[in-house]
């Protein structure tokens, strides 16, 4: 079985957010089996920023879907999608 590298979007709930705190949680609260291997930063609108993890999974049934779940019961998380997907 393979993995999988996801790049994922995750809005916060404010511009007013800490982006590094945010990360912290984000990657406190992954499921066994997926870790993160970098983040990007998007600036989005009004001083808005998105954070980018792109985070590693098992290739297998549910994919990403556990990471999007844990990622969108982080504090100060607004939204979470998927952005790219591809095996390594």
């Amino acid at each position: 079985m393979g993995k999988v590298a996801a790049k994922i979007k995750v809005m916060p709930d404010s511009p007013d957010i800490d982006l590094d705190e945010l990360q912290e949680r984000l990657e406190q609260s992954l499921p066994e089996g997926a870790k993160i291997n970098g983040f990007e930063r998007d600036d989005v609108a009004f001083g808005l920023v998105a954070l980018l993890p792109t985070v590693i999974v098992p290739d297998d049934a549910g994919g990403t879907e556990a990471v999007e779940e844990s990622f969108g019961d982080v504090t100060g998380v607004e939204s979470v999608a998927v952005e790219n997907v591809g095996r390594i």
